[in-house]
């Protein structure tokens, strides 16, 4: 497998294309284009980021529809988590990220003893501080309307306890130096800025679980 080189500009036209024409029959004409151009510089990326591409989870192109109002057959885009952070491939462009996902009871738990805490909160507060000034997008998949059970309204970190999962992130424009190798090392930089926070979560939450 070669290096990387960024992902080709026809990885964005070909995601434009297929959210424009979601079905078999365009997609199978263009099947080539998607190997070529999205799922081959993934598979390099993650070599060049450390990771094996064979026991990498890299979505699939198929969506699944049973439980799905939208019957679109393909996703418009090509994902993947590469040593504790993801990689999302779309018209937008490249989402560099890290964080914690829809966390379980108990993972959640653990959270927000950890928000709570005086030293462990304070550390994840100025974590998040120094990512926003950085320009990074720190946010939750879902937030609760008020303070949790247990907690008071005016806790001084309220806005935190009140994420149900967090993440930190940026994405990176589908511009010339996405097609080129200089994205790795972009992509390397906000890795490396997102890491406080994996850090911070390792240490305080652990696993979802």
């Amino acid at each position: 497998m070669s290096g990387f080189d960024g992902f080709p500009r026809e990885a964005i036209g070909f995601f434009r294309q297929l959210a424009r024409h979601n079905n078999r029959e365009w997609f199978q004409a263009h099947k080539d284009m998607y190997e070529r151009a999205c799922r081959e510089p993934m598979k390099q990326l993650i070599a060049a980021l450390g990771a094996d591409p064979a026991s990498t989870k890299i979505t699939r192109i198929n969506r699944d529809l049973r439980f799905s109002r939208d019957k679109s057959p393909y996703r418009t885009y090509i994902a993947a988590g590469v040593r504790g952070s993801y990689v999302s491939l779309s018209t937008a462009g490249l989402y560099v990220g890290a964080g914690i996902y829809e966390p379980e009871p108990a993972a959640l738990e653990r959270f927000r003893d950890a928000i709570d805490d005086k030293a462990s909160g304070a550390a994840l507060q100025r974590i998040v501080t120094s990512l926003k000034r950085k320009g990074y997008q720190v946010d939750t998949h879902e937030r609760l309307t008020s303070a949790p059970r247990g907690y008071a309204k005016d806790h001084p970190r309220i806005e935190l306890l009140r994420m149900k999962d967090i993440f930190a992130g940026k994405v990176l424009a589908p511009d010339a130096s996405l097609s080129s190798p200089r994205a790795l090392s972009r992509i390397k930089r906000v890795m490396s800025d997102v890491r406080p926070l994996m850090d911070w979560l390792r240490k305080h939450v652990g696993s979802r679980q």
